[in-house]
């Protein structure tokens, strides 16, 4: 599943035409589902309104043809709810919510933000867990106590500690999902039992790393480890500096949107542009 980028003009507003072409290229490409609005969409620096036109246009360009999950996470539950309502309304079949940042909550209020959005809005939703970027962990206890609630249909687990995959299968239910958020890791997370993940690497190679997570789904490891070893520089390297930023330039250089991100992002630094366009050459990905 890609975590889709949203593309921008030049004056920051959405470039839907170029949004429409990233759906058909992640349709085209495999891609098994769209995650719009999630935390590489920009979600924070996009508003209500935003936010919900562009999960609907989304929805609306896809069609039904794959899965469409919406990001709706925020610090504020009733700013979380009333984005998972959103993106139910607007026919998304599942939700991401990322958790609250920077007021970090504790363990039991993390717990209790979940259950409550899940109790209020009637849609499939996966809890998100990236403590390097919200200052909070998910801990597995509560995962584990999370996923008996009605609606939390799974986690996408990106601390790359591939060792929370056998902790949560142990003690949730047997058909909780587990997604890696790391690309780097992703083969030894799926390997250990995960089921898929939500990829930053999925918006430039979406075939490669289709390929890699279905060998390693197959438990072919050493098939999923030989087709990830060209993309070990991007999942490396597309973090150059802070996400979008990196991806964001890639995909321009792709010839699919502009490079615009909005504030207080900026563009990748001409530095760094050498070491992001070198690991996507050596994947074989084709640069304008």
């Amino acid at each position: 599943m890609v975590a889709l980028v949203t593309p921008m003009l030049e004056d920051e507003s959405i470039d839907f035409d170029a949004l429409e072409k990233l759906v058909e290229f992640h349709i085209a490409s495999e891609t098994d589902a769209i995650v719009a609005m999630g935390t590489t969409g920009e979600s924070a620096t996009l508003d209500f309104e935003e936010h919900c036109s562009v999960v609907r246009f989304v929805v609306e360009k896809v069609h039904g043809r794959i899965p469409v999950i919406a990001g709706t996470g925020a610090n504020s539950t009733s700013e979380a709810i009333a984005l998972t309502q959103c993106a139910k309304d607007a026919g998304a079949d599942a939700c991401l919510l990322v958790t609250p940042y920077y007021n970090k909550p504790t363990q039991e209020g993390l717990y209790l933000h979940y259950k409550k959005i899940a109790e209020t809005v009637d849609i499939p939703q996966i809890l998100y867990n990236v403590p390097g970027r919200t200052a909070v962990d998910l801990l597995p206890e509560t995962v584990i106590r999370l996923a008996s609630v009605k609606n939390i249909i799974g986690i996408k687990e990106a601390t790359g500690e591939v060792d929370r995959v056998r902790q949560i299968q142990l003690e949730a239910p047997a058909e909780f999902d587990l997604y890696t958020g790391d690309d780097a890791s992703a083969v030894d997370f799926i390997l250990a039992g995960g089921h898929g993940g939500i990829s930053v690497t999925a918006n430039v190679a979406p075939k490669q790393l289709h390929d890699v997570y279905a060998a390693a789904i197959a438990g072919d490891a050493e098939k999923a480890r030989d087709l990830d070893a060209p993309l070990q520089a991007i999942h490396r390297d597309i973090f150059v500096e802070s996400n979008p930023i990196p991806v964001k330039w890639a995909v321009s250089k792709m010839g699919l949107m502009g490079q615009a991100i909005r504030l207080p992002l900026t563009p990748l630094s001409e530095s760094c542009q050498p070491v992001v366009r070198k690991a996507l050459e050596q994947a074989g990905i084709v640069l304008k």
